[in-house]
């Protein structure tokens, strides 16, 4: 099983990856299958299924699908463009899909929420089809958001090892779970971060992974000064005013007095992860960690150790990334890191996780110790609820990645306490979260049809 570090950390745009970059991917690929059609194709159709449907709206579904059949795609958005050519696009009900020409399409008539059951392969379901000058359905393609801004055909998911891989490249330590994991750097004399770098050179260079670490890191923490900076009130009908800005200025006219408190490095944790969710929120540029609705909880950690741990120092970040990503492999691979799947425990659960197992890392600790952070993080968000208000990544996701990057560093410092001998192994936790959000209900798996999503006043 090989995940590449670039697979589980993917620059995106906002505000979900599985609800909208993984639209706009599925849209681009419905292009491709077009473009290598003999048919001649007229017009376009599309459908949203299951959790898609219900939070789309909140989401921006719909504009990130439709954007998608227009060729743009989460890596390269341009948001003026993007604004420019929905415009045009709800003005002439056409598209202008890259190498297809002209394409009849009516956002209105040719987009469906489908609210019934979602479709048999996953809670995120989406169908395409396109049409010849009658009207007449000529090639239909189903695709699914399995989270993280992954997408898979019916025909991917039905196939047996359907997790989405890098390449074929062979690795030297191809662990598909904690316990391989433990086994290969014994056995080796390897930390977590050698071996996952050993299974990305098997496909790349050592400057081009380093230099893609090094954007990931650039795009984070670009996209934490950017929320720290940002002012006013976030989209969607909400009124959710960001918050990230005035707890950071009160935390810098703090420091080097006796006003700030020893717990007050809880807040600038928080500040750095809301500082991303934020931007998140209003739709920027950020970092799938594993997704896009828990992208905070990981740069907030690597930051809070670069600007407060003393020793820190930026040769750390490839590790505390290599290790973050072989530990969301893990929980990608045997459950799931989708909140439409299997709840927010899936979501911030994991990010929690992967940011205790880099943080624990950079702080020298053993794989064993590492193991044992990620597991107390993953532990204690199990069964934790997806159920956004409006179907918005605002409330409760924005606090909600600020609590988890704390639990993150509290886990790891737990475990950095002891020495790696545990109860509950991470294998086990990641079993149990995979059974919980299989047991959840659907209101509670990013359907906002229950919690907090019908408990508060949202208008």
């Amino acid at each position: 099983m090989f995940l590449s570090v670039f697979d589980m950390f993917k620059v995106g745009i906002g505000p979900s990856s599985s609800h909208t970059m993984g639209p706009m991917v599925a849209a681009g690929r419905f292009l491709d299958l077009l473009r290598a059609s003999p048919f001649q194709t007229k017009g376009l159709r599309a459908s949203l299924h299951g959790s898609l449907a219900f939070t789309g709206v909140g989401h921006a579904s719909d504009r990130a699908l439709i954007l998608g059949l227009a060729g743009f795609l989460p890596q390269t958005y341009d948001p003026e463009l993007a604004d420019a050519a929905l415009a045009t696009i709800r003005r002439d009900r056409v598209i202008a899909a890259p190498g297809l020409g002209d394409l009849g399409f009516d956002p209105n008539a040719d987009l469906v929420f489908d609210y019934g059951p979602p479709l048999p392969g996953h809670a995120n379901g989406m169908i395409f089809c396109a049409t010849d000058a009658q009207g007449d359905v000529i090639l239909q393609e189903t695709y699914y958001s399995i989270g993280g801004g992954f997408v898979l055909s019916a025909a991917e998911l039905d196939s047996a090892g359907a997790t989405p891989l890098s390449g074929g490249a062979v690795v030297p330590y191809p662990f598909e779970n904690a316990t391989q994991m433990l086994e290969m750097a014994r056995h080796s004399g390897l930390t977590i971060a050698q071996m996952k770098r050993a299974n990305e050179l098997a496909r790349t260079d050592g400057a081009t992974l380093s230099a893609g670490l090094a954007r990931i890191w650039q795009v984070m923490k670009d996209c934490i000064d950017r929320g720290l900076e940002g002012q006013g009130i976030l989209p969607g009908g909400l009124k959710v005013r960001r918050r990230a800005q005035a707890i950071h200025a009160a935390l810098m006219a703090e420091r080097g007095t006796n006003q700030a408190a020893p717990h007050t490095i809880n807040d600038w944790m928080s500040a750095y992860a809301m500082a991303v969710n934020e931007e998140n929120a209003a739709g920027g540029q950020v970092v799938t960690a594993p997704t896009n609705g828990a992208a905070g909880v990981v740069p907030a950690v690597l930051r809070y150790w670069l600007d407060h741990v003393p020793g820190a120092h930026i040769g750390g970040v490839e590790d505390f990334l290599l290790t973050a990503a072989a530990i969301g492999g893990l929980v990608k691979h045997n459950a799931s890191i989708s909140g439409a799947e299997c709840g927010c425990q899936a979501e911030v659960g994991s990010a929690a996780a992967m940011a205790a197992a880099g943080f624990a890392a950079v702080m020298g600790g053993s794989p064993e110790q590492i193991e044992n952070a990620a597991e107390i993080a993953l532990e204690h968000h199990l069964g934790m609820t997806c159920d956004p208000v409006r179907g918005l990544v605002q409330v409760p996701c924005i606090e909600r990645n600020g609590l988890g990057a704390i639990k993150a560093v509290s886990a790891a410092s737990l475990a950095l306490r002891g020495d790696g001998q545990h109860l509950v192994s991470l294998d086990v936790c990641i079993e149990t979260m995979r059974q919980t959000g299989a047991d959840m209900s659907v209101r509670y798996k990013e359907t906002s049809l229950g919690g907090l999503a019908v408990n508060v006043p949202n208008c």
